[in-house]
Formats: structure tokens, sequence, C-alpha cells
């Protein structure tokens, strides 16, 4: 008789984003060990329906927690959702003999393809009826298993019988979403944490609200800027909690025949009550239920009456949830804004970086990206890599060969010396192009980035067009053109020419990546900063322990160009705080209460984002001295900026920033302790503060030895930092102008190498020094330090 298999009991966690879509999932050691299993080895996952997947050590911050890392496609395999517990064991694996996938919609494939597609999934494991996603140029395919011999769990071998049918299967399931699962939302963990409790955990578990004598949410509304993904996180939610889903775009529901309109909505609801559990997804929600005092048609009002009695009539404990989405909440009738109705309103924002590069993770999944494979990155990756085990025996090799080769035959090299160590080089060299590309995308959504994916492999497209590659005529593309199909640095460049960001035009909130070192000089006021803003953020014990309240306000004034505007990007750094970065004039409309709403929408967005640093740069433009403006629009504005700077509580983590080189014309009732406490002259620099400035712009420069900074220093009196910038990279041109004319540089030479010929020389910034003057005279700094003078006596 044979042994009973040993199995374990692990709760289900989404995988992390470079582990979605290859069959993998991630178990801790100790796991491993009991089920008598290796990395690499096969097991077999029995939820409601049994699957298989290949064993993987989990991330060290996993260890011990007792969880089973996997994506939304072996979750579904499995039946299960997050936070359910599957029972894992060793898996009895066969060789497949034949396996045959079939699309589940209609698509046209040549013989090619199949062979590739078979390629691709040599070493999968799969049962009868899995789900196998295959990313195909940023476009996502699914397959179904639909026959496999022998039965049960098999593994795809180069020898298995492979193929796919032409006719793509029916899913027999519920109205479900087709496959949108967390892992393809990018950068919004808090809000799906969220959404989980209020959504999926009534549908899941409704015995639990019954425990507790409360009632579930009856209805979620998700607002924020258009391409944020509030339709693509309700899909995810249906999906996820395998609930029916019906989805409603607001201006479907109208009908001009009396009503037509309310019956069609009633139809929907009472279609949920039937399938429940069951979500009701209305997007657009502001165009069928907009308020009833400013619309002048009577079917909008009847629409959003007939919608308050629906949703007051859903069964209490009633498996029917409404989720609303819009990005204009403002425009909706406040009586569905209440408790009992939509119960929780959440606001879906910009993402930033961090969100933005999960969003390019998610949209690149399936793309063949091509990275550049520079010497110096390479090399870093390979000293990253020699604490692991598995490369232990081949990175000296690999940093011996990688450092002696020329910089196109690095890749052969790699490939020569260990394939695996080949694949995870690659694998971080595209995560740092990613990481690239999530600094630079500032301002975009994830519509956006879902676009630039688009477009970079659009653009390698386009090349082989140009190449010729690609025949038009031709039934199907051969399968070396699409081995040759590469997306590579220079498409994302070339895509970035044609997408813009769709939220630049809202408040936009970042974490700046500038820091002290970034900034030369200005000790003095480097540290009244660090006091004013960093100590509030990262002590603020120490301040309540010694009685005290952090200033809530800091003005920066002083000459242009000295860096205002980069010591308060350098605090938000430094304090870890999240950045808004406001320029006086933008706030201004000529429509009356906008100017003043703006503000107001800057506070709120502040607040919600703290710790966060507001940064009014030319704060002279919206705040002058009451009076002066003839329309009185500047006054209305310094009235609600008061209002706000009064309003902001102490300790809440926000702080206001304000730059000016005009501070004798600002609002003196700014200027009182307790708005703006901190009043910091930022001065032109000395000649110690201008050799650090020099030294932070030389930085990266190929200097000669002749190059002398503290003599530079000495000579530039009444320089700026921005003066100073100029005049390096005016010499950096010289000395690239004199090495272009002499054929010292030539096409297609690398950084490297030109840094090794050409050097910038003292006469490079003598004359530039001669084209750049200092913008700062004996006066304006009189002028300045008058101002500060005046500024101490008023605080007496």
């Amino acid at each position: 008789m044979s042994e009973k298999k040993k199995e374990v009991k692990l709760k289900v966690a989404s995988a992390y984003q470079r582990d979605v879509g290859r069959g993998i999932v991630r178990i801790d050691r100790e796991t491993m060990r009991e089920l008598g299993i290796s990395p690499g080895d096969v097991v077999e996952i029995i939820g409601t329906k049994n699957t298989a997947a290949i064993a993987w050590p989990a991330y060290p911050e996993d260890e011990g927690l007792g969880i089973i890392r996997m994506d939304g496609t072996i979750r579904k395999n499995a039946g299960v959702g997050l936070g359910d517990e599957v029972i894992v064991r060793k898996a009895d694996v066969k060789e497949a003999r034949k396996v045959v996938l079939a699309p589940t919609e209609p698509i046209r494939f040549g013989r090619d393809f199949i062979e590739w597609l078979h390629e691709r999934l040599i070493g999968r494991p799969v049962v009868r009826g899995d789900y196998i996603k295959v990313g195909v140029l940023g476009q996502e395919l699914t397959f179904v298993v639909t026959t496999t011999q022998p039965a049960g769990v098999v593994q795809i071998t180069e020898f298995t019988d492979f193929d796919v049918s032409e006719r793509p299967v029916k899913e027999v399931e519920k109205r479900i979403t087709t496959g949108v699962t967390y892992e393809d939302i990018g950068g919004l963990k808090d809000v799906i944490e969220k959404i989980r409790e209020m959504i999926e955990l009534p549908l899941k578990h409704p015995e639990l609200f019954e425990k507790l004598g409360i009632e579930p949410p009856k209805g979620v509304l998700l607002y924020g800027p258009p391409g944020t993904g509030k339709t693509l996180l309700a899909k995810a939610v249906a999906n996820e909690a395998n609930a029916y889903f019906i989805a409603i775009n607001g201006p479907e529901i109208m009908s001009k025949y009396y009503g037509e309109s309310e019956e069609r909505l009633r139809e929907v609801f009472r279609e949920a009550e039937e399938n429940a559990p069951a979500i009701i997804f209305i997007d657009e929600i502001d165009a069928i239920a907009p308020k009833r005092e400013e619309v002048t048609g009577e079917v909008e009002k009847r629409v959003v009456a007939q919608l308050l009695t629906l949703m007051d009539g859903l069964k209490s404990r009633g498996k029917v949830i409404v989720i609303g989405a819009t990005n204009r909440p403002d425009a909706i009738d406040p009586a569905l804004r209440r408790p009992g109705r939509f119960d929780r309103e959440i606001e879906i924002g910009i993402p930033d970086k961090q969100g933005r590069k999960e969003i390019l993770q998610i949209h690149t999944r399936g793309m063949p990206i091509e990275p550049d494979f520079r010497k110096d990155d390479v090399l870093k990756i390979l000293e990253e890599l020699r604490g692991e085990e598995k490369f232990k025996d081949v990175i000296d090799r690999a940093i011996d060969q990688v450092s002696k080769a020329k910089e196109e035959e690095i890749q052969q090299v790699l490939k020569r010396i260990s394939q695996d160590l080949y694949e995870e080089v690659k694998a971080r060299l595209i995560d740092k192009l990613l990481e690239e590309l999530a600094e630079v995308t500032y301002g975009f959504v994830g519509a956006d980035l879902a676009a630039l994916a688009r477009e970079a492999a659009m653009a390698a497209l386009r090349r082989l067009i140009r190449e010729g590659k690609i025949d038009f005529e031709a039934e199907t593309i051969p399968r070396e053109v699409l081995e040759e199909l590469k997306v590579t640095r220079r498409d994302f460049y070339e895509a970035l020419k044609m997408v813009e960001p769709s939220a630049l035009r809202e408040v936009l909130i970042e974490i700046p990546n500038v820091h002290w070192d970034d900034i030369g000089g200005l000790e003095e006021v480097k540290q009244q900063l660090r006091e004013a803003v960093e100590w509030p953020l990262k002590y603020p014990e120490a301040f309540r322990a010694f009685g005290i309240t952090p200033p809530k306000g800091i003005l920066l004034y002083g000459p242009p160009g000295t860096g205002k505007t980069l010591l308060a990007k350098a605090v938000a750094t430094e304090s870890q705080a999240n950045f808004i970065a406001i320029r006086g004039p933008e706030v201004l409309s000529k429509w009356v209460g906008e100017s003043e709403k703006r503000i107001r929408e800057i506070f709120r967005k502040a607040r919600q984002a703290a710790p966060a640093i507001i940064f009014i740069d030319e704060i002279d433009a919206i705040a002058p001295t009451r009076g002066t403006d003839v329309n009185r629009v500047t006054d209305r504005i310094i009235n609600q900026l008061l209002t706000e700077m009064d309003g902001i509580v102490e300790n809440s983590g926000v702080v206001v920033i304000g730059a000016t080189n005009r501070p004798d014309i600002i609002d003196p009732a700014l200027l009182r302790p307790g708005r703006f406490d901190r009043l910091i002259l930022v001065p032109a620099p000395d000649e110690k503060a201008r050799l650090e400035i020099f030294k932070v712009h030389t930085r990266g420069m190929p200097l000669a030895d002749d190059v002398d900074l503290k003599e530079l220093a000495r000579r530039t009196e009444g320089y700026t930092g921005a003066d100073i910038a100029a005049v390096c990279r005016e010499a950096a041109l010289n000395a690239m102008r004199r090495a272009l004319e002499q054929g010292i540089i030539k096409e297609g030479m690398k950084a490297d190498e030109i840094r090794k010929v050409a050097k910038v020389t003292m006469k490079d910034f003598e004359e530039a020094l001669k084209k750049i003057g200092p913008s700062v005279s004996k006066e304006t700094m009189e002028y300045y330090l008058k101002v500060q003078e005046k500024f101490k006596q008023a605080r007496g």
C-alpha cells in the first residue's frame, strides 16, 4: 500500500509582479522541507478545484508566515481567492504525451505561432481545465487546457504533441468578467485593501456581519481622475469574489420615452438579485444621478429617485453591492452620498513613482523587452549577485570576462557563462529600465502608461516594417520574424513623444529625488529647514515632550537662482514627505471663486497625502498686499490662504513653504507667526559655498588636471547656484565642440570611451565665464539684507 503523501494547509496571498504569468508559486523553505520538495518541483494545489504549479522558495520577508503566493490565474485554476486556505502536496507529475489548448476568444494564427507558444510553455505543469495567460506584444491572450494525455497533472516537454484548437471555448461560467485579477492593477495597494473589506468580505462571508449585528455596505463610490483604474478595479473585485457582474455605463440607461429609463434600472437590480452574490457597476454615475436641483429635465430627476429607492430596497445583508465610478463626485445628487446608499467613498488618485513602476510591469509582462547591456550597469548587477548561492561558482568568471569585453559582446559572454545568470541580469536590467521610465512619467495615470507600453510595441513593429521584414500580404508571420521582435529603450522614449500625461492638469503629488548633497553650501539654511520640517515629521513625540508646536509655514526669500525651489524639494525628499508644487500664477483664474477653489483643493489633497509639503513658488503673484489689486481677486485668494493655514491642525503633517524674490510686496498678515513662522533668507553663495556648488555640478564631468575649482570659486563673486550651473554647462559644451571639431568624438562611441579621450579644461571654464556674468550685485544683496532686518524688527 502506498504511503499517504505529506500535505500542508497554506493561506493564499497575491504574487509579486515579476512572478505573474510564470506558472509558479512561492512557498517558504520550512514548508518545502516538510513536503519533501526542492525548488523547481511541481506541487498540486487543492482549493475548490485542483491545479498544479512549480514551487519556488518564498522571499525572505515571507518566511514562517504560512502563506503561498500565487497569481490570479493560478487562483482561478484552484477556485480560490486571497485569504482562502489551500492544501498543497507534492504532485504525481507525468510527462505530457499530448496537450490541446483552446483560446477563450477567436484569434487567427498559423503553425509558427503554435510552435512559438509550445516553446514558451515547455516545463509548465497543467491540469485539464486550467487557464493559461500568454503575453504577446503587451496584449494578453487566454487559453484553456481542453485535453491532456495522460490525465491528471502533466508537464509540457519538447516532445509533447502540442496543438491549439481553432475554435474558441465557451466559458460555461456565470457572467464573470474575463479574468481581471488584483495583480493586473498597479499602484493601488491601499485602495484594494479597503475595497476587499468593503465588498469581498460581505459577498464571501455574510455570516461575519450577522454575528456582529451590523449591515454590510450596500454601495461604494470610486472617484478620481479619468484613467486611474476605477472600472478595472470593479472588474477585478467581481472576478476575485466570484460574483455575477453587471456593468452599466451611465448614459446607456437614459431613454427619451417616459418611464423607460427607470424600468431599465429596475431590470438591472432584479437580474442582480436573482443571480446573487452580484455586483452592479455603474460607470459615469454622474450622468444618471446629477444634483436634482441643478438639472432641468424631469427624466434625470426620476432616474435619481428610482436609484435611491432601489438602493434602499436592497435586502438587508443581501448579496448585491453597487459600485459607482465618477471623476466628478461633486456633480452627484447628495442624497446618494449618505450612509446606507453609498456607504464608503474611496478616492483613486494619480499613481506615484512606485505605482507607475508597478503599472509598467503589468503592461510589459508579456513583452519581449531587450534592455541595454551597458558595461557599468551589468558589472554593478553582477556585484549585487555575488552573495547569491545560486551563482557563486560563476560570478567571479563573469565579472572578469564582462570587464574585458566590448559593450556589444556582453550579452553573448553572459549567455556562454550561464543561461540562468544571463536571465537574472536581463530581468534586473529590465527592472532598471522600468524604474527609469517611472521616474520620467510624472503625471501619467494607468491608462497613459498602458498607451505608452502599446506605443513602444508599435514602434518596434514599425522598425521591422521599415526594414522590410514583415510582409503585409503574407498569410502568417514566420517564426524567425516573431523571434526578432524586440522592444528596446529607444522604442519607449519614442513612445514618450506621442503619449501625453492626462493628469498634469490635476494637483500632482510626488516625492522628489533631490538630496541635501545635491545642493552646494547653504548649510545654515539647510539646518533651519531640517528643524522646521524634518524634525516635526520624524520626531513628533519630541515636540510634544517639550510642549512646543512645529512651524506651519516657512518663507524662503532671496535673489533669483539661489536654490529656493531646490531646497524645498530636498527637504521633501529627506523627510520622505509628499511634495505638491504650485507655481503662484497657475492658481489665478478669470472665473470668480475658481482661484480660491484651487487653493482649497490643494490643501485638501495635502491633508489626504500627509505628511506633505505644499510648495508655493512665486508666492508674491497670489499673495501681494491686500488692496493693491483692482479686481480684488488676490485679496480673496489671500483670505482663503489665511484660513487654510490657520486650519492646519498641529502635527497634521502638512507644511507650507513659500518662495519669492519680492518679499516686500507680500501681505503682512501672511508673515506673522502661526502662518509663516520662519522667514529664511537664501543668500547668494559665499566662496566656500560656491566651491561646493562647483563640485556638485562637475560630479559627472571628465575634468582635465589643470581645472582648479577653488580658483573658479574665488573668481565667481556674485554668481548664484543657477549661474554656476550655467558656467559648468557652457564649459562642457566648449569641450564637446572642440572634441567634435578635432574629430576626437566619432559617431557610435559610447559614453565611457568619450570620457577617456575628451576632457573639460580650465580654458573652457574661462571662456564660459566670459559669456556668463554674475546675476547678484552688491546693491541687490544689500536690499535683501535690509528686508531681513525689517522682518527682524517687525517680529522684535
